[in-house]
């Protein structure tokens, strides 16, 4: 079962890109105990995320992107963010 920030975090990422591929995936458990972890249970994700939007962009340019779709998540309600961000066909 996704918890209320991973829920929150698909559905922001699937409006602004129509990915043709999303995981979000909850790393945290493997961080319990670790600088970062809140107790949450979601403090660490991973977003892998295949969309035409990144076409042409660069590595920093797509985390960027990435990063603004999902606003105050990152950084703020989420300690660490893993993007694996890229167009269809790479």
């Amino acid at each position: 079962m996704n918890g209320a920030v991973q829920t929150e975090m698909e559905r922001l990422l699937s409006a602004a890109f129509n990915p043709t591929r999303l995981a979000v995936v909850n790393d945290s458990a493997s961080h319990r105990g670790h600088s970062g972890d809140d107790g949450s249970g979601e403090s660490h994700f991973t977003v892998e995320i295949e969309a035409a939007a990144f076409a042409g962009k660069s590595r920093l340019e797509r985390q960027r992107m990435v990063n603004r779709a999902l606003g105050d998540i990152p950084g703020q309600r989420v300690h660490a963010l893993a993007i694996r961000a890229r167009a269809p066909g790479e």
